[in-house]
């Protein structure tokens, strides 16, 4: 498993990163790390690997983009010095666009959303021993559904990132889509967007495959 001995993870993302967790950092007693994906990888860790005490930090925040990652990046990431940063942000980039269609000033373009999480990678890269990209998704497995086609696309962006950047890749909505080969959309996320636990612990599951989690 990549993370060793005494090192801090950062999570950092959205709704789905942020799930109730406590402010200003999400760590600590109480169910202040939140009720998601997060809690479910500290809890995995602190199963298989008690020895290594490795610090889950839980720095998501509902309803954020990329451009609200880039604002609160000093405080919520530069100065909590991780070794290790997971990020997953697109779901609202995309989101805006279809939600709010007509209030334009909230839409993220794909170019714009490629070129700041691109400049939080490089300035982020040699502050910190890894960075895991996790890609936004969306629960709907008709791949031709105007909302997964875009949310698809900018999933292809943080691929390509992590390509470049030497990141771990967590592929969410292939983690969802093998769900959707057998339970019904709306029973996993009645939005589509916000999971229940059972598609938290397939985000949590992901997240550890790709930093080498050894499950035996």
């Amino acid at each position: 498993m990549l993370l060793k001995q005494g090192q801090k993870l950062v999570m950092i993302g959205d709704s789905i990163t942020d799930c109730e967790r406590a402010r200003p950092r999400g760590e600590g007693l109480f169910g202040a790390i939140g009720k998601g994906y997060v809690a479910l990888v500290e809890a995995q860790l602190n199963v298989r690997y008690p020895e290594r005490r490795i610090r889950v930090v839980n720095m998501g925040t509902s309803g954020n983009t990329v451009r609200d990652l880039a604002a609160r990046w000093d405080a919520d990431v530069i100065e909590l010095k991780p070794d290790w940063l997971s990020i997953m942000i697109g779901i609202n980039d995309v989101w805006r666009q279809f939600d709010i269609p007509t209030i334009h000033e909230s839409h993220v373009g794909i170019e714009e959303y490629e070129t700041k999480l691109e400049a939080l990678i490089e300035r982020t890269k040699p502050l910190v021993e890894g960075i895991v990209l996790m890609t936004p998704f969306y629960i709907e497995p008709n791949k031709g559904d105007a909302m997964r086609a875009a949310m698809d696309r900018y999933g292809a962006v943080v691929k390509k990132l992590a390509e470049k950047h030497g990141a771990r890749f967590v592929d969410t909505q292939a983690a969802f889509d093998r769900l959707l080969d057998h339970i019904y959309p709306a029973t996993l996320a009645w939005d589509r967007v916000h999971p229940n636990l059972t598609g938290h612990a397939a985000l949590a599951r992901a997240f550890l495959e790709a930093v080498e989690f050894e499950w035996k």
